[in-house]
């Protein structure tokens, strides 16, 4: 079993420009979280939405089956209820509302107490020549790095 989890969503940060991020806590059933420490999670499909009561749920996220489960097992993807301050899930629909933002998970992690929590964005989507420019300041910065490494 791992210590810290951390599973990250790394097409979110290509795809996404994040304007604000949250810690959220996750409802979890069953033995969604002996799975999540062993690190059988993926969170790269999902995306969060508002229900008509203004709760908040992720969507599509993957939380493998636990394999010593037996019949008290779970489901590998069905949404999930994330927990935040009234006052945060008020901005947050607010904006997505208004503005057209959307909401991404960026990482799933486990805090130092071992309860799982999820990390979200508010993101607004890259255009591809927006994608182009990060992926060219991105080897700039690894090319500069090399140099800097060869004259230490």
């Amino acid at each position: 079993m791992l210590k810290t989890v951390n599973i990250l969503n790394k097409r979110a940060r290509f795809d996404y420009e994040i304007i604000e991020t949250y810690t959220a806590g996750i409802v979890l059933t069953g033995t969604e979280i002996k799975s999540i420490r062993l690190g059988k999670a993926q969170i790269v499909d999902s995306f969060c939405e508002f229900n008509e009561q203004g709760e908040l749920f992720a969507i599509n996220t993957s939380i493998e089956e636990y394999t010593f489960g037996n019949q008290f097992n779970h489901k590998a993807r069905s949404e999930r209820k994330l927990l935040l301050n009234k006052r945060e899930l008020k901005n947050l629909s607010r904006s997505v509302e208004t503005k057209g933002l959307t909401i991404i998970p960026l990482k799933l992690f486990t805090n130092e107490k071992g309860i799982a929590k999820l990390e979200i964005g508010l993101c607004k989507g890259k255009k591809t020549y927006d994608k182009r420019e990060s992926l060219k300041e991105q080897d700039t910065k690894r090319d500069l790095d090399r140099i800097k490494k060869a004259y230490r």
